[in-house]
């Protein structure tokens, strides 16, 4: 475990481990869905009791699109499939690296900044790496940090429910990208409304972005990548602006979108086969570490997002754990190993690593030839 990472003691029982709180103590209030860093993070073991399937639909109503955005994303479809081509047959090397620099940084903006650090406050961040994160989420201009943090919230109290900004039970399109193409659901509007955001609010580099953020992101996200290839190494203006701009940008836009979608569609459900999302390893190579998803809706608090500690598919942990050891990251929350177990017992689908394996039919002495587990991971 890196320096100053905390793990919530197995022993620990809070009573929202029995009967789920309502908000603000209203009998009569929406059920939450047990699953954000507020009541649930003092908890081990939450969400089991409440019964929220009948909060689990889709209105039948008309969507009212936005035809501005449905524009403006066809044109950006369009402008990353020809930058795409140049991408892999004209761009400059250089301009090739420095697309794949811009990704990362961007996509480090996203998970370690808007998603692991502001919308679940699964660590804490000194203002020199907050900086640098909200640098980096400026370049991936997928709205202010603050707005980010706010419907990610909502996603997490009321997920897959009308509240949901991107409600997986509307299908794979609607989750991936249909939800930015219409108007949001009221209950999504009505819910942002009542969260706490008081802690957002508190943060100045966060809301300094907030505030200047129209001058920022089209300088981070769209002008310097494309001017800096066209000075720096004598790229040509249609290089620049289709790949280190349009397509580099489309494609972390579809690689965010997917642990929307794809990772609550597809993959195994090894500590909670009662909810949609799901485990997938494709979508964390891609969003560094974001795609262990049935793992993140049950303990979101966890500042991995995963119960393991590989860097290869979880590269935003890495970044995490790195200024750790420097102090700039701390008070790192994880999930004790005897709490992880006890969930995926209780609510697990059986495909667990450790717990879930296991044929029925396979004797004891040939399980010890074919079952190896690797401690020092």
């Amino acid at each position: 475990m890196p320096p100053n990472a905390i793990s919530r003691p197995a022993d620990t029982v809070s009573a929202c481990a029995e009967e789920q709180l309502l908000p603000n103590g209203n009998p009569n209030a929406s059920k939450q869905t047990g699953v954000l860093f507020e009541g649930d993070a003092e908890t081990n073991d939450c969400a089991l009791a409440g019964d929220i399937t009948k909060l689990k639909k889709a209105d039948k109503r008309k969507l009212k699109w936005v035809w501005r955005n449905i524009i403006l994303f066809g044109y950006l479809h369009l402008a990353a499939l020809y930058g795409g081509y140049l991408f892999v047959f004209q761009a400059k090397w250089a301009t090739v690296a420095f697309s794949i620099v811009l990704y990362t940084m961007g996509m480090i903006g996203i998970t370690g900044g808007a998603h692991r650090l502001w919308a679940h406050r699964s660590y804490k961040a000194k203002w020199p790496l907050r900086l640098i994160l909200i640098t980096f989420n400026t370049v991936a201009f997928q709205d202010a940090a603050f707005h980010w943090a706010r419907d990610h919230r909502v996603h997490h109290k009321y997920s897959e429910t009308d509240a949901d900004p991107h409600n997986a039970t509307r299908g794979f399109f609607f989750s991936h990208v249909g939800w930015l193409l219409c108007k949001k659901h009221p209950d999504v509007v009505a819910k942002g409304k009542g969260l706490d955001l008081s802690d957002l609010r508190a943060d100045r580099i966060l809301m300094f972005q907030l505030k200047y953020y129209m001058i920022l992101m089209p300088l981070a996200c769209f002008i310097l990548p494309t001017v800096a290839p066209m000075y720096l190494w004598n790229e040509t203006l249609m290089n620049s602006w289709f790949v280190a701009t349009m397509f580099r940008w489309c494609f972390q836009l579809n690689m965010t979108w997917l642990v929307n979608s794809a990772a609550h569609k597809f993959g195994g459900r090894p500590y909670d086969k009662n909810i949609n999302p799901s485990q997938s390893p494709y979508v964390s190579a891609f969003t560094f570490g974001e795609g262990w998803h049935n793992y993140h809706h049950v303990f979101p608090w966890d500042y991995k997002t995963a119960e393991w500690g590989k860097y290869t598919l979880n590269m935003t942990t890495a970044f995490i754990d790195l200024f750790a050891k420097i102090g700039w990251a701390y008070d790192l929350k994880s999930v004790a190993p005897e709490t992880i177990e006890r969930r995926v017992r209780r609510t697990g689908d059986g495909s667990h690593e450790l717990w879930g394996w296991g044929d029925k039919d396979l004797t004891e002495e040939d399980a010890k030839d074919v079952l190896f587990v690797d401690k020092t991971k």
